[in-house]
């Protein structure tokens, strides 16, 4: 098949996206097929600006908001339904994370010129990117997740809704960029204001202590549930893309009960956002064994590091296989070209 990976674009996650971006290209140039690597953000790239990426896109921090806006200047998200690596591709695989890519806008777009694509809809990318209205979906479906306002708040309110500590992030990106933990009230407003840098919602939710684990979606299937024990408090931009900052185990110690309870959990968050094809959802684990929903990624990391592929491999599904199957749910989902 002709397959066109798109990767980089210009949100806090594109040195991510680039790792992601650059492990598919390879996974499924080994399976046979023709693929294309390409950027929203700089076009299609060389084979030399491609095998660069090959020494190392991920960096300890993401990129500067300076970077990102002299990026967002070039960006061809306007045109890209008009590039032929685009229209003629007989599936746009999405490696982008964060941004145009994961909010919708991107698959809006090809499903405007039919063209085939890895993971959700348009519409479920939008409900999963916007923290605010995915959490309200998890409640009416039965889902736990910890309590939450909506910035502005005042320290006032914040104490009566959930105490203190509670978690600033933006409410629609990715890699815990902009997010801090608040521990006092003092705090509160630096942090409130550090997220609104990358967002123009900023979400303040009530901490869950306890272990951090993740259930990857795949088609109709729950993967194994990961555990992740990070070296700090929180499982932040470093220790999800840095060797040796977090220890991941497939599967997760837990009862069989507890793997039965928490992948239910997580089908049915998959459900309330009509999500399609493959997704992450993650939980934090109270030490009375109460599941809290955190979030969903539809377009979840398939770096190195990353945890879908690790789920994966406990399964008995080796990267490549895992690629080619997101492939061809996506030619399911979305119909293929005519």
């Amino acid at each position: 098949m002709q397959i066109t990976v798109m990767m980089g674009g210009t949100s806090a996650e594109r040195d991510v996206s680039l790792a992601s971006g650059v492990r598919v290209v390879q996974a499924l140039r080994a399976r046979g097929h023709v693929v294309t690597p390409m950027d929203p953000a700089a076009g299609v790239l060389s084979e030399p600006a491609f095998a660069a990426l090959l020494h190392g896109a991920m960096k300890r921090e993401p990129p500067t908001l300076e970077q990102l806006r002299k990026l967002e200047r070039t960006e061809l998200s306007p045109i890209l339904t008009t590039l032929p690596v685009v229209r003629e591709a007989d599936v746009v695989f999405l490696a982008l994370h964060g941004g145009h890519g994961e909010d919708g806008t991107i698959q809006a777009m090809l499903d405007a010129i039919h063209v085939c694509y890895t993971g959700s809809g348009h519409l479920a990318s939008a409900l999963a990117m916007d923290k605010d209205l995915s959490k309200t979906l998890f409640r009416s479906a039965g889902v736990t997740t910890a309590d939450w306002l909506m910035a502005p708040a005042t320290e006032e309110q914040v104490e009566a809704v959930m105490g203190w500590p509670v978690i600033v992030k933006p409410s629609k990106q990715g890699s815990t960029v902009g997010l801090t933990k608040v521990d006092k009230p003092s705090e509160l407003a630096a942090a409130v204001q550090e997220a609104f840098l990358y967002d123009d919602e900023v979400m303040i939710e009530r901490f869950i202590p306890g272990r951090e684990l993740t259930v990857g979606i795949l088609g109709d299937d729950a993967l194994p549930v990961g555990e992740i024990i990070p070296k700090h408090e929180l499982y932040d931009y470093e220790c999800k893309y840095t060797a040796g900052m977090a220890r991941e185990e497939f599967p997760a110690k837990l009862t069989k009960s507890q793997v039965s309870t928490v992948q239910a959990q997580a089908r049915r968050a998959f459900r309330s956002l009509k999500l399609d094809g493959y997704a992450r959802i993650d939980f934090r684990m109270t030490e009375d064994g109460t599941f809290y929903c955190l979030e969903a990624n539809t377009l979840p990391g398939m770096t190195e590091l990353s945890l879908i592929p690790q789920a994966a491999a406990a399964a008995g599904i080796d990267f490549a296989s895992l690629c080619e199957r997101i492939v061809q749910q996506a030619l399911r989902t979305h119909g293929g070209k005519s």
